[in-house]
């Protein structure tokens, strides 16, 4: 049975809501694209503000109601979508003053067992977040043993993939795997012990399935792609993550987009590089959460949050996004 609360009312945290309101400035007349409405945090307090305008987006069809609640409450200020961060420059002809990205799982998707994104639970193998060609049971009862050795060690960083994908085969050639608890026992007898790691076992593999499913590399650099297609002139992108390979897609596209990154060497023509950069000077500066946020939401320990300023150049495609990850794209498009 689904528990969750989609009342205005219930209890979401959005992360470092106070640095992502100091950044974006809501004011009057500004336009906002919210690209992870979920419990609609960031949303709600931009529309706090009056005259302000705010698209949003969620692949979840759980967020549907509140987004309905918000509809009704602001009908010319708010409108929601239903899809995903590649289709965001299709949602409105307008261009905005900020696009706000949450990546990862929302603790309204994490506490719905129902959903099997924990392992903490023993539900149905599913992780889905929506919108989805596939699912998690689809891809371990399907997936080639080596594929989901790529998989786990790519996306979830996890070392002893290898075995975990064996023991995996192993398994479904006896039975057909379909629950979280089957894949926790899997994991659990593939792992070495360690006793000093702080992290569960079955972390990184759940967490790759996830990513996998969900297409989650795809979207996100398909998606910084739009939104920056979609910036004004000095318009803000704000992307707040909580994996390191996020991090990487996230800092590798803003500082080598950006006119401190834009020019080849110092002996390169200095307008010729300004033309071509998407944004303004990047700091390469991380924004983490505060000591009180992280005691208010444990959650909010592991998130980062980078942003950067669009330039005034016109918008041109940056192909080097796309061969500098060409690998985890081609991972996540294999056929299941």
């Amino acid at each position: 049975m689904n528990n969750q609360n989609t009342s205005l009312e219930f209890s979401h945290f959005p992360v470092m809501l106070n640095e992502v309101l100091k950044i974006s400035l809501p004011s009057s007349k500004k336009k906002f694209i919210d690209c992870t409405f979920g419990g609609g945090g960031y949303s709600k307090e931009i529309l706090k503000v009056s005259n302000t305008n705010v698209y949003a987006i969620d692949r979840d069809k759980n967020a549907l109601q509140l987004a309905k609640e918000l509809e009704i409450k602001f009908p010319q200020r708010f409108k929601f979508y239903q899809t995903k961060f590649s289709q965001l420059d299709t949602i409105t002809e307008d261009y905005v003053d900020a696009v706000i990205f949450d990546l990862g799982l929302s603790s309204i998707q994490l506490d719905d067992f129902d959903r099997g994104f924990s392992f903490k639970s023993d539900k149905k193998l599913n992780m889905t977040m929506g919108l989805n060609e596939i699912s998690a049971l689809d891809a371990i009862n399907n997936l080639s043993e080596l594929d989901l050795k790529l998989v786990i060690k790519i996306l979830g960083e996890e070392k002893e993939a290898s075995k975990i994908a064996k023991n995996i085969v192993r398994y479904r050639n006896i039975k057909k795997i379909t629950n979280t608890a089957d894949l926790v026992k899997i994991i659990e007898k593939s792992k070495k012990k360690n006793y000093s790691n702080k992290i569960n076992p079955c972390t990184k593999t759940f967490q790759a399935l996830r990513i996998f499913v969900n297409k989650e590399i795809t979207e996100l650099i398909y998606g910084v792609i739009n939104a920056t297609k979609k910036l004004k002139p000095g318009g803000k992108i704000l992307v707040i993550r909580f994996h390191s390979l996020g991090d990487k897609i996230v800092k590798y596209f803003f500082s080598n987009f950006s006119r401190n990154k834009s020019r080849p060497s110092r002996y390169f023509p200095e307008n010729k590089a300004l033309e071509k950069s998407l944004f303004n000077e990047y700091k390469n500066r991380v924004i983490r959460p505060s000591k009180k946020e992280i005691e208010l939401n444990n959650r909010a320990r592991s998130a980062k949050l980078r942003f950067a300023v669009r330039s005034n150049n016109k918008f041109e495609y940056p192909q080097d996004l796309i061969k500098k990850f060409k690998r985890f794209l081609d991972l996540e498009a294999i056929n299941v």
